[in-house]
């Protein structure tokens, strides 16, 4: 049986098709209509099609990251990017369309089960995933597998409020409603909103990236500062989960030192006279989210089996 993985992105939608040892079959991107729902739904159903026929089987599991995630109360999605998901029952109508079994989870989510799977994090015990992006998600895999609370929010530390403020903090509104939210920091429009803030100047992440590289003064301090912001709030996860081991992802995951500036300084806040957990960066890219959705409904069919 082969592992279908699907990354429902704001701007682009991927499959893939995994076997048993993590090899690729199939890999293919779409664009997302993402103000359309049943423009989604069509393009779901297209592409498992499409892939089916690709890869000569009916014989699938089938996993989808969302940039969202299911209620508990409801069964109707909710805290979506992707706005015109929310409040609709999207894992029944997907069933529906394509008369067959669906496992949702946030692509955060996805992301950590694909990392922790076959990824930088493979092998370790408790895992900690982060994409640093558009937004600031998290996912959390226990002895391999997601760990799902009650609220379907486990992981979602990028709606806490940045921990150990100081003046140099200002605590912007964020979508949520609350003001001072870890993503108004560590988002990339948090890190532009805050250069700018810092700096007076206006400039997007890759070109604060390219003046990094040339040593400009302006850009030191504006990653100096990120750098800061990552230390603490991850400094306040390691307090709270004490993870094995964390890894990032996304687009900010790149930025320059981060991953030795990052440990250097969260020894000033994690509750311990010193600090073991390694900071990795994502193996599989941004292959890492369709990756995991493909595991997550691997694990999915494996369990409806055992029970059956």
């Amino acid at each position: 049986m082969l592992q279908f993985g699907i990354d429902l992105g704001g701007t682009k939608t991927e499959i893939i098709a995994l076997d048993a040892e993590g090899n690729t079959h199939l890999r293919q991107r779409i664009a997302t209509p993402s103000h359309d729902y049943y423009a989604i739904i069509d393009a779901i159903s297209g592409l498992i099609q499409q892939a089916k026929s690709d890869c000569h089987t009916t014989d699938f599991s089938l996993g989808i990251g969302i940039p969202g995630a299911i209620s508990p109360a409801t069964g109707l999605i909710k805290n979506a990017n992707t706005t015109c998901l929310i409040g609709k029952p999207f894992q029944h109508d997907l069933q529906h369309a394509l008369q067959h079994e669906v496992t949702l989870a946030n692509d955060a989510d996805c992301f950590a089960l694909s990392e922790a799977t076959d990824g930088a994090a493979a092998g370790y015990a408790s895992v900690f995933g982060v994409i640093l992006g558009t937004g600031c998600g998290g996912g959390i895999v226990i002895h391999g597998q997601l760990l799902n609370g009650p609220n379907a929010i486990a992981g979602e530390w990028g709606h806490n409020p940045l921990p150990w403020l100081s003046e140099q903090d200002h605590a912007n509104p964020c979508y949520c409603g609350q003001h001072g939210c870890i993503e108004t920091f560590l988002s990339g429009p948090g890190l532009q909103r805050h250069a700018m803030t810092l700096t007076g100047i206006e400039l997007s992440v890759p070109q604060w990236q390219q003046r990094a590289l040339t040593q400009d003064r302006h850009a030191l301090a504006v990653f100096d500062y990120y750098n800061h912001c990552l230390a603490r709030a991850l400094a306040s996860v390691i307090n709270v989960l004490d993870p094995a081991a964390i890894v990032l992802g996304g687009g900010l995951s790149n930025l320059p030192d981060l991953y030795h500036e990052v440990p250097r300084r969260w020894q000033s806040w994690a509750f311990s006279d010193s600090i073991n957990t390694p900071l990795l960066p994502a193996h599989h890219g941004d292959s890492s989210g369709v990756r995991g959705a493909a595991w997550l409904g691997a694990q999915a069919a494996r369990q409806v089996r055992n029970y059956a």
